[in-house]
């Protein structure tokens, strides 16, 4: 008796649950997913803590934390030539928490050195925007019979092979610009790989070195200074902390461009409203008057744009120096 009163019992019960207004029920499938940013999101910088990158990136992060009500927190994971952040970056889930910090090398110039590179920045990234460019300068030690590049170009011409350029490491932006500069001038100056920027210094001072190619802000102060010579930047535009610099296009060699440059991404796939909340804010970002101060301090250009600007960019970084790279024949 017992057993047959519970099996009425539930049978009502399902009956009753069958017969409860839909609405109900379908609630809880129909709940909206909480707006972009609800939880901390993580920036990965392929560089230690400190650099002038990082400061940028740390600064990027402030504000859009400030602007978006969440936490943006670094994640600095150095190494490899940046490979160890990108490939940490590229396979995060595509949510819009995890975002990548990227640079010139794990975003452009490593797929065409690196054989094993484990990610495709054109495929395993979306761009979201430009952040800021360095300018790789052109110095002369302060004795050199040379006073700006078009003179030096032209002692390069007349005496093949009797110049020696400094770079900070093999496969840096300062090794291919002097490649691409070989190439474009057509001269042959030859290229001496060095451990570290402040070796090349003390050289270029001593005169044991003829020129450097690198990036500009520790050579800044010195050729205020008049310790050494400031040639080019390698910028489209001049920078502001040496106006009477000329460009490399000014020069002589019409659409030279070579920079370090900044920009942020996130892992393929991500929301397309995360995108354009965070290209917006960084644009907001780098035309205040904080983001002026701290770029010029650091020997940057502001960039900006939007996030189809930025893939064409890097994707015309690659078209640039893929023959560069090639012909200097570097692989790692």
């Amino acid at each position: 008796m017992r057993d047959a009163m519970r099996r009425m019992t539930a049978a009502a019960l399902v009956l009753a649950a069958l017969a409860a207004p839909t609405g109900l029920t379908a609630t809880p499938s129909h709940a909206q997913p909480a707006a972009w940013p609800s939880r901390p999101v993580t920036v990965i910088v392929p560089f230690t803590a400190g650099g002038g990158a990082d400061l940028v990136a740390r600064a990027v992060a402030d504000h859009l934390t400030s602007a978006l009500g969440q936490s943006f927190v670094i994640d600095n994971r150095g190494g490899a030539g940046g490979n160890i952040a990108g490939a940490a970056a590229a396979k995060a889930a595509p949510d819009g928490y995890t975002l990548f910090f990227g640079s010139t090398g794990p975003t452009a110039t490593n797929i065409l050195m690196y054989k094993s590179l484990s990610f495709d920045p054109r495929r395993d990234f979306a761009p979201i925007v430009l952040v800021a460019k360095t300018p790789v300068i052109i110095v002369a030690r302060p004795d050199a019979p040379f006073a700006s590049l078009k003179e030096m170009l032209a002692y390069a011409k007349a005496n093949p092979g009797k110049l020696t350029s400094a770079f900070p490491g093999n496969g840096t932006l300062g090794h291919i610009t002097g490649v691409l500069l070989n190439q474009q001038a057509g001269i042959d100056i030859k290229h001496v790989q060095y451990r570290g920027g402040g070796a090349i210094i003390n050289d270029l001072l001593g005169g044991h070195i003829d020129l450097s190619m690198d990036a500009m802000s520790p050579y800044v102060p010195l050729a205020q200074e008049g310790k050494i010579r400031a040639l080019a930047v390698s910028t489209a535009v001049r920078a502001s902390q040496l106006p009477d610099v000329p460009t490399v296009a000014e020069s002589g060699l019409p659409g030279f461009d070579a920079s370090v440059w900044y920009c942020l991404l996130a892992p393929t796939g991500v929301p397309a409203d995360a995108v354009d909340k965070l290209n917006a804010e960084v644009n907001a970002y780098l035309k205040t008057p904080k983001a002026q101060e701290l770029l010029d301090r650091l020997s940057a250009i502001a960039g900006g744009g939007t996030p189809a600007e930025l893939k064409a960019f890097i994707d015309g970084e690659i078209d640039k120096w893929g023959p560069v790279v090639k012909a200097a024949k570097i692989e790692f």
